[in-house]
């Protein structure tokens, strides 16, 4: 076990260490499309995409994004909901957000120059010490040290680390210990290569020991206790929240409505609807919901599906209704603004993942109705 100080590895074989990393790297790296420029624009996208997003998930959105917007006063003159649009299905949105944020204090305030320096490019919206360490180290060769979640996992095996890598205060002993192993005269490269090699080595089930570049300073390989490490704390039971959403039909449109810009899904649009009170039936919820946000009274149709989604501190069981328009004017109290749509123009708008998962139900059944009426 490694305490704050003391380090497993001799100082003398910490070379040895960085070497035999970099060498694995260079021959065994992925060929991904923002490790081909030095340009921090690129970079710090990727990065933003990479939170809490695997590689194979990020890398189209990459392609997209960069195609949409080449340059970052392109993404900086792009309206908000076109941003959203194109980061549709990636999740996070609150990185999106902040990511359009920060290009446009850039353009309006730094004459579009992106800061090569850590303290002023962390004082950006959205940049923690995570982006701010890999951007800078990768785009600029600062000294840098990047902790993610695959560097925790190598360097939690490499010392036989008790400290648990999702604890908020453990976080400081592994950045220690990066900084301690950095190779300071290529930074970015080394920080890529410690985040490689937890992805393709050193990964959380059935690492492959046997093709590890730097197995021989591993305490937990040399123990035979890989798979005890790292170490997590007991996550607190995921609570599911149960929704009621509903499709308000009129004049052959529907009703959406857009979240506020802060909080959780921010900016979004969506169909009404909100959580059910104690005791209450899914179907009154979705009328009681729309009543109180939109100022509409409906009536239930039909049950269409129920869908269920995972975030990452809780998950959703929604019930959605097809509701018809009774009486009312649109008065909101909640969301920021609404539309009346045809389904033929809903992929103009932005929504999140629950409700991607039934508007092809939607549509599935206006096809049905709409050939029986033929």
């Amino acid at each position: 076990m490694v305490s704050p100080g003391k380090t497993a590895i001799h100082p003398s074989q910490i070379i040895q260490f960085k070497k035999k990393l970099l060498a694995w790297y260079g021959l065994n790296h992925r060929k991904l499309p923002w490790r081909e420029t030095r340009d921090p624009y690129p970079i710090w996208i990727s990065e933003v995409m990479l939170q809490q997003t695997q590689v194979k998930t990020a890398t189209p959105y990459f392609l997209n994004f960069v195609d949409r917007f080449p340059t970052l006063e392109a993404f900086a003159r792009a309206d908000l909901q076109t941003v959203l649009k194109l980061w549709e299905g990636l999740g996070y949105y609150a990185r999106a957000r902040n990511f359009h944020k920060a290009a446009r204090i850039i353009v309006q305030e730094m004459k579009g120059v992106i800061p090569d320096d850590f303290h002023e490019f962390q004082n950006l919206p959205g940049i923690g010490d995570y982006i701010g360490s890999a951007v800078q180290s990768m785009a600029f060769g600062h000294p840098l040290a990047v902790v993610d979640g695959n560097v925790k996992r190598v360097l939690a095996r490499l010392y036989s680390m008790e400290a648990p890598v999702n604890k908020p205060n453990s976080h400081g002993l592994f950045k220690d210990l990066a900084d301690l192993h950095l190779d300071r005269h290529d930074p970015g490269t080394f920080n890529q290569a410690m985040m490689e090699l937890g992805a393709l080595i050193c990964s959380p089930k059935k690492p492959d020991c046997a093709a590890c570049p730097v197995s021989e300073f591993c305490e937990a390989f040399l123990s035979g206790t890989v798979d005890q490490f790292p170490k997590r704390a007991a996550s607190r039971r995921v609570p599911t929240v149960h929704i009621a959403a509903g499709i308000v039909r009129k004049n052959g449109k529907v009703l959406i409505t857009r979240r506020k810009l802060n909080g959780l899904l921010g900016g979004l649009w969506e169909f009404p609807g909100g959580k059910l009170e104690k005791g209450e039936e899914a179907s009154l919820a979705c009328i009681r919901e729309i009543k109180e946000e939109t100022g509409l009274a409906v009536g239930i149709e039909s049950h269409l599906t129920t869908i269920r989604h995972a975030y990452t501190h809780f998950k959703i069981k929604m019930d959605v209704y097809y509701c018809r328009y009774i009486s009312g004017r649109i008065r909101l109290n909640g969301p920021m603004d609404y539309k009346w749509v045809r389904l033929t123009d809903i992929d103009q708008f932005a929504f999140p993942k629950a409700n991607l998962k039934f508007i092809p139900l939607i549509r599935e059944e206006s096809v049905l109705i709409w050939n029986k009426k033929k």
